[in-house]
């Protein structure tokens, strides 16, 4: 059955998508070591009297910045206004290929032309169903072609998210068995070695100083800070909404458990945050220890 859309879709092909735009900065030194010291980047030949941009930063000099472009062409305009019509309304980038001319220098005046170069068929991929947009921008500077930028994006409808699946269950054996138990009575307990005294978590058979397989345990307070943390993007998992923070959580006293940190958004979680325990029940069937940031901490 012919896709009515893609038929629409390929005819914006060959238009202009930007005509005689103008960069907004010359070529500077300033912004090429920004952009070396974010790359890390130390090539002399990026820096100094004879300096030249690094090749990578052919696109930079076009961006339109926090205010946007102001020379887009109505084509693009009406394509992704089409796009978006027939429920294609999430964008995500996917690959660009860059050819280097010759390189660019201070001084240098950026204009450049840009074309709707392909509409790809309509694809289904992990993200969704959806078009392929490749749009080809032609630099110039002082008028002399320097280089090309290829930018491809994926305009698509989400697919639907499957309902969310149980969350992982503990192993739990007899070496573990009296952790969860005091978890289950909201009781977080450590082990302590009766042989040398030394705090040990997570639970093991022995003490890793003196080697005693004699031990107790003793309550910890709750009381805590985040000694590392990472913030889960990918890969999705039914069980979990992406983004949440996973924290390396240092607690009063002195051994480190791996939680989650709640009660702020991921991106507010900081090292040396203080945090207190708290247990939450998971698919209505158990508990788990987390730990929630205290408000007016480390942020």
């Amino acid at each position: 059955m012919t896709d009515a859309l893609y038929v629409r879709l390929k005819a914006y092909e060959g238009r202009a998508a930007a005509a005689s735009g103008m960069g907004k900065d010359p070529v500077n030194e300033a912004m090429i070591r920004h952009w070396c010291e974010a790359m890390g980047d130390g090539n002399a030949a990026y820096a100094g009297p004879d300096a030249i941009a690094p090749p990578t930063m052919l696109q930079v000099w076009t961006m339109g910045g926090l205010s946007g472009h102001t020379d887009r062409g109505a084509a693009q305009v009406e394509l992704f206004e089409l796009l978006d019509g027939a429920g294609y309304t999430s964008v995500v980038a996917t690959d660009c290929e860059q050819e280097y001319l010759r390189p660019l220098r201070p001084g240098d005046r950026i204009t450049y032309d840009a074309v709707v170069e392909s509409v790809s068929e309509r694809k289904t991929t992990k993200l969704g169903t959806g078009y392929f947009i490749t749009t080809r921008m032609d630099v110039r500077a002082e008028g002399e072609p320097v280089g090309t930028h290829r930018f491809r994006i994926l305009r698509y409808t989400p697919r639907e998210r499957k309902p969310k699946g149980r969350r992982p269950r503990p192993v739990i054996n007899r070496d573990n068995a009296g952790f969860w138990e005091g978890v289950a009575e909201h009781r977080l307990l450590i082990q302590r070695c009766e042989g040398c005294g030394t705090l040990r978590f997570p639970w093991l058979p022995g003490c890793g100083f003196c080697g005693s397989p004699d031990w107790d345990t003793v309550e910890a307070s709750g009381s805590g800070s985040v000694f590392s943390y990472v913030v889960v993007h990918h890969p999705p998992f039914p069980a979990f909404d992406p983004s949440f923070a996973v924290g390396l959580v240092e607690l009063a006293e002195g051994v480190r458990i791996v939680s989650n940190v709640v009660g702020v958004p991921h991106d507010k979680v900081r090292i040396g945050m203080p945090v207190e325990l708290e247990f939450t029940c998971v698919d209505g069937e158990f508990e788990l220890p987390v730990f929630r940031a205290i408000q007016g901490g480390v942020g």
